[in-house]
């Protein structure tokens, strides 16, 4: 048999094959220096049988002649000829040296990898490695490539790893909420192109088909990247399905203006694109930028609202954009008519003149009020952390019969003080894992039965039926809150160089930032000021990271369309008065920032009434977030800028 397989064996057999190999008179007839170990799983996934490996170990003690302690990093990478997952592999000076000897002395022949007696791979040397840095390849899926590459960059562990229990945990969005959840989105999607043909006639048809696309794409490079779809996942997806609508509703309105001025649909079209480009790309380049950071610098649910961002980002550019554009040139070389409103929406927001500068003490005013009573708040009553932040009590409970966990968190809601506790099935349905920081800070004996009498009060359970019970750590470390502060402060400082290189002005990159911390503290004020109040969670947990980080990236992608139709504006009206041009250029993009707002609010509305308990918090903060962010974007982030603009500070001063 060729290479270290010396034999295969059924894996419900392997103990017998192990007691002979074992036996006194088999290891007198076999090399001291010969230990036979099974592979980690069968070879292929058809096969029922696993591998019997022959390894060869070094000096008196057995012990192999490179442990783990040796590798600096390893990570999951991807074959430069073939494209196929493997493992990039360093190691540290001393383990590069014996690395170079031991590969040099065995070109040809394989070298196994092993944990706790197990072969996770034997790959055949091809050449002397120097350096350090090599490869592992073989018939590798990415999660087994990234599984190995996080046990070789563990080192030498200082004991063995065994399970000693198992069980089964089900999600924190249990199947009901998950069905629910589906059912929200179906409802969602059918209302946003409802109104996208409503307002914009046949071409909203177009964006429909190009908002489609758009779903196919971030799912498809998701699923190929084997990701996992979390919470702030969903976060990512719901901005960016949002922003791939902005750019649409970008484009149509610079079209219908250019119908409006008399023009052809064709070179309506044309110059409607050509105009729409700087707001789109300048948007969508300020929240790609942000999503880069956090992914860089974020961890934990950071990265991964930041991974469907960037996703997202670069699918619906590529949608809004090129397939939007691709099927209104196949319609116009067939001569088909196009339409871009109906006789309902054809002189909506058209001629508006609301005089937004003026009224900006009075924002201010009730910006400040509202923020000013939200710290009081903070400070006072503070918020309703969850077990992500503070820890909690975890409880394993077993029922007669099967549970829905979305009704076992809807009865204890209550007895825990307003607080929903996270319910996940723990092994069969009829078993359930309940985590609570209900009385978490206190660490008396009382507490611990307070809070067992709570659950068995809610439930309507006996002692009996509670099977064990322990205190958990916070599953959001320190480390991950640190993270996501760096990454919150980068992303703002590189938006703020962004807008300073494209507007060549501080004040719009400093508007832009006043107006990202002013909806920011609005969102904690309202948490803060409501949670116990309101009939669903307010919870500051994962999920509300996701929810800072979604309004974050709506708010400045909202705030630069408007900033720059105000460049736009002040290049094109230069000798105007400041007021009037601030005002015009609200006004011009106001039908985009209202449709563009209601198309996403459609979608989290759905998502609140139909979503089911487990994520009403979480929509309720996004749905916030966009009426807040659409309101900055209008009537902060323009009005700060006009209020540092030194150059202009007389004629501002001379006009109101």
């Amino acid at each position: 048999m060729k290479g270290p397989v010396v034999g295969y064996s059924l894996i419900k057999d392997t103990s017998k094959v192990n007691a002979f190999l074992h036996r006194e008179d088999v290891q007198a007839k076999l090399p001291k220096n010969i230990k036979f170990l099974w592979g980690v799983k069968p070879p292929t996934p058809e096969s029922k049988a696993l591998e019997l490996i022959a390894i060869k170990t070094n000096g008196r003690d057995n012990q192999p002649p490179l442990d783990g302690g040796a590798i600096s990093d390893a990570r999951q990478d991807f074959g430069p000829y073939n494209g196929k997952p493997e493992i990039a592999m360093r190691m540290n000076p001393e383990g590069a040296q014996s690395w170079r000897r031991l590969t040099a002395e065995n070109v040809g022949k394989s070298i196994a990898i092993v944990l706790d007696d197990n072969v996770y791979s034997f790959p055949t040397v091809q050449g002397e490695i120097a350096g350090g840095s090599s490869s592992i390849t073989g018939s590798f899926e990415i999660n087994e490539a990234k599984d190995l590459a996080n046990i070789l960059k563990a080192g030498k562990l200082p004991a063995p790893a065994r399970i000693v229990e198992e069980a089964i945990v089900g999600p924190s969005l249990g199947q009901e909420a998950i069905n629910s959840g589906l059912i929200s989105f179906v409802i969602a999607l059918v209302l946003i192109l409802v109104f996208m043909v409503f307002y914009y006639s046949n071409a909203g048809w177009v964006a429909d088909l190009a908002l489609f696309a758009n779903v196919f794409f971030i799912f498809g490079v998701l699923a190929s990247m084997g990701a996992v779809l979390t919470l702030p996942g969903i976060a990512g997806i719901v901005l960016t399905l949002g922003m791939a609508v902005d750019a649409n509703i970008l484009i149509y309105e610079r079209i219908r203006e250019e119908l409006r001025a008399g023009k052809g649909v064709r070179l309506a079209i044309t110059d409607g694109f050509k105009m729409a480009y700087s707001s789109i790309i300048d948007s969508n380049v300020t929240t790609l930028l942000s999503g880069i950071i956090l992914f860089v610098f974020g961890s934990g649910p950071i990265q991964g609202f930041a991974t469907t961002l960037i996703i997202g980002i670069l699918t619906s550019l590529f949608s809004s954009i090129f397939i939007t554009r691709l099927i209104f040139e196949w319609r116009l070389a067939k001569n088909k008519v196009i339409r871009f409103s109906t006789p309902m929406t054809e002189n909506a927001f058209k001629n508006i003149k609301f005089d937004w500068v003026s009224k900006r003490k009075m924002y201010y005013t009730i910006s400040t009020i509202i923020i000013v009573i939200g710290i009081g708040s903070m400070i006072v009553r503070g918020f309703s952390t969850g077990v992500d932040f503070k820890g909690g009590r975890s409880y394993v409970v077993r029922f007669d019969e099967t549970v829905s966990t979305v009704d076992v968190r809807a009865k204890l809601t209550q007895p825990f003080g307003g607080g929903a506790p996270e319910v996940k099935t723990f092994g069969a349905g009829n078993q359930v894992k309940i985590t609570t920081s209900y009385l978490i800070d206190d660490n008396s004996q009382e507490a611990d039965e307070k809070v067992e009498t709570a659950i068995k009060s809610g439930l309507g359970i006996n002692a009996s039926q509670i099977m064990s019970s322990q205190k958990v750590g916070p599953t959001i470390a320190d480390d991950i809150k640190v993270s996501a502060a760096y990454a919150i402060i980068f992303s703002m400082i590189v938006i703020f160089l962004y807008l300073l290189l494209r507007f060549r002005k501080w004040t719009f990159g400093m508007g832009a930032l006043v107006a990202l911390t002013h909806d920011v503290l609005i969102l904690l004020s309202i948490f803060s000021l409501f949670w116990g109040i309101l009939p669903f969670s307010l919870e500051i947990d994962q999920a509300f990271i996701a929810a800072i980080l979604t309004v974050m990236g709506y708010s400045i992608n909202d705030t630069v369309v408007v900033f720059d139709r105000v460049r736009e504006f002040l290049g094109i009206h230069h000798k105007s008065e400041l007021k009037e041009i601030i005002n015009n250029a609200l006004n011009a993009t106001l039908s985009r920032t209202i449709n563009t707002s209601l198309t996403i609010f459609f979608v989290l509305f759905a998502i609140f009434v139909f979503g089911g308990e487990v994520i009403r918090g979480f929509s309720f903060a996004l749905m916030i977030g966009i009426v807040v962010g659409t309101y900055s974007s209008l009537c902060i982030a323009t009005p700060i800028v006009v209020d540092l603009d030194r150059s202009k500070k007389d004629e501002v001063k001379s006009n109101f």
